[in-house]
């Protein structure tokens, strides 16, 4: 099952959301503010990706400046951040079966559908 990981107050998250709906398959809506992944779904999902911990956090969020910007942080320590902070965690990000892309821009989720 194709899973989204998605904000809807996001437009690049809801133009991702768009092009599954227009796939035509079937997909799960995950909106992680309200449901946020564990640490153990979290670094599977990095693990999916192929990128290190650091290349999922939206650096220009004020949770990230204000507290964690230019701190040496280990990458459990970064999923933590994550975790506790999900708007922290750049979206939308879309996984099916072993594999996940960050949709930006949306027309990557093409590649993995």
């Amino acid at each position: 099952m194709i899973k989204i990981y998605h904000n809807p107050r996001c437009r690049k998250s809801r133009e991702g959301l768009q092009i599954l709906e227009e796939s035509g398959k079937d997909f799960e809506i995950v909106k992680y503010l309200e449901n946020t992944p564990t640490k153990e779904e979290l670094s599977d999902i990095i693990k999916l990706l192929g990128i290190k911990p650091i290349d999922l956090v939206r650096k220009n969020e004020s949770i990230w400046k204000e507290n964690y910007k230019n701190k040496q942080l280990s990458d459990n320590e970064i999923i933590t951040a994550m975790v506790e902070n999900p708007k922290l965690i750049e979206r939308p990000i879309v996984v099916n079966k072993n594999k996940a892309i960050i949709g930006r821009p949306p027309e990557n989720i093409k590649k993995i559908i």
